[in-house]
């Protein structure tokens, strides 16, 4: 029996420390309480797991995952689970933080909660993928629940994923729940458009913040990194709208062509060959070169902490839009911000899978299913709106989008906090 170490991460400065960070300064600029920082610095509980997992060669490896509840001040805790080799318990800490302002942001009633486990889902058969997934569901399944905790895709997981969490649970509880993860393919409780929505949040923050800038998205020069869902979708949704996306990104290969690169082309290869490596009409890059091009709009949609101190003041793009959590760090925002660069911030601009994954929950729990159509006006509407919000907010207390979205959010969760009392 092998238990399997974490390799060394890809994170430069402890993800956890800088979602601390940015809630202490958030509290400074909208003068938060104190002593509501030192409760909403804190994770409610954190859970550690082992999964023993037989595999294909006959040999037993045992994964460690985490399930972390941030916040529920507001309502049950919704978050997604990670499947990658780099995850920490930190890292899901400060996911699980940044889901509880993403949430409260949106106002939708959640708090923020996150799970991982550290594998690489490729490079394993889709039979250890299904049982270490049952495996983990069942180590935190009294931690999750329709009315307690939900869980939905993250990176590295999947609908299929989603399924297998969804079935493990209701066998336990010997009757379907539809309402205990969001994300799940359409024949079982599914909902129409959350596949695409947190790309599609990020559009509709694109289309607004070039609105304010007295411009359109057509024409827009538009880099994306990272080409799993989110990048791969708001990367064609661009496309559609006039853009053209001059880069595009996975984790093996970056592509690069002034002219405009073939995003259905990009679409169909990565579906047949499951990577962007031998798609034609386009030059190879590095992912670091991508992040440096020069264009309108730069789209980190893969991990945390890409454009750091180290390579922010040579980023070219005028706007950042962070399709993935946490992918500018706080020294490299400064910089940003000082080169008149403006950033959507993660809590609003990938906020999208939460929003349809709200409404997922929420058919579920009534058995009642609504048409594409609906979802995506109603993804829209919530969207638009908190954009508008931050951007007042930005302009009234002359600061950052960042500081402005974090700080409506944590004022949420702060009345929240208060209006309820602390308990005993």
């Amino acid at each position: 029996m092998t238990s399997l170490e974490a390799p060394v991460s890809h994170l430069r400065e402890n993800p956890f420390d800088i979602a601390r960070e940015q809630l202490r300064r958030v509290a400074d600029v909208f003068d938060i309480d104190a002593n509501l920082v030192n409760v909403l610095q804190a994770c409610k509980k954190a859970v550690a797991v082992s999964i023993p997992v037989g595999m294909d060669d006959g040999t037993t490896q045992v994964f460690e995952g985490y399930r972390v509840t941030h916040n529920i001040a507001r309502g049950p805790s919704k978050g997604g689970i990670r499947y990658h080799p780099d995850v920490t318990l930190d890292e899901v800490k400060a996911l699980a933080m940044w889901m509880t302002w993403k949430c409260a942001l949106m106002g939708i009633p959640f708090g923020g909660a996150k799970g991982g486990v550290v594998c690489d889902p490729k490079k394993l058969s889709r039979i250890e993928l299904e049982k270490l997934t049952r495996r983990y569901t069942t180590e935190i399944i009294n931690e999750i629940g329709p009315e307690k905790d939900i869980p939905a895709p993250d990176v590295g997981t999947t609908p299929a994923v989603m399924a297998w969490i969804f079935d493990t649970y209701s066998m336990n509880k010997g009757h379907s729940v539809l309402g205990v993860v969001t994300g799940k393919p359409l024949q079982i409780g599914g909902s129409l458009g959350r596949e695409e929505a947190t790309a599609r949040g990020a559009l509709f923050c694109i289309r607004e913040a070039v609105r304010k800038q007295g411009r359109s998205v057509e024409g827009l020069g538009v880099a994306v990194q990272g080409f799993g869902n989110v990048g791969s979708f708001l990367a064609k949704f661009l496309a559609e709208d006039g853009a053209k996306v001059i880069a595009i990104s996975d984790s093996r290969t970056a592509l690069y062509n002034p002219n405009g690169i073939d995003v259905p082309a990009a679409f169909a290869h990565k579906h047949e060959t499951g990577s962007l490596e031998g798609l034609r009409g386009a030059d190879k890059i590095t992912n670091e070169e991508l992040i440096l091009l020069d264009c309108d709009v730069l789209a980190p949609c893969a991990l945390e902490q890409v454009i750091t101190a180290e390579n922010a003041d040579r980023v070219k793009a005028r706007i950042v839009c962070e399709g993935a959590n946490g992918p500018v760090t706080p020294a490299a925002d400064e910089i940003l911000e000082e080169k008149g660069v403006l950033i959507l911030p993660d809590v609003l601009a990938n906020a999208g899978g939460v929003v349809v994954s709200y409404f997922e929950w929420v058919q579920g729990l009534q058995e009642y299913f609504w048409k594409e159509s609906e979802v995506n006006a109603k993804l829209n509407d919530i969207v638009v709106r908190a954009f508008n919000e931050t951007w007042a907010a930005q302009e009234r207390r002359s600061t950052s989008m960042r500081v402005a979205a974090y700080g409506l959010a944590v004022e949420r969760v702060a009345e929240a906090t208060i209006t309820r009392g602390l308990y005993p």
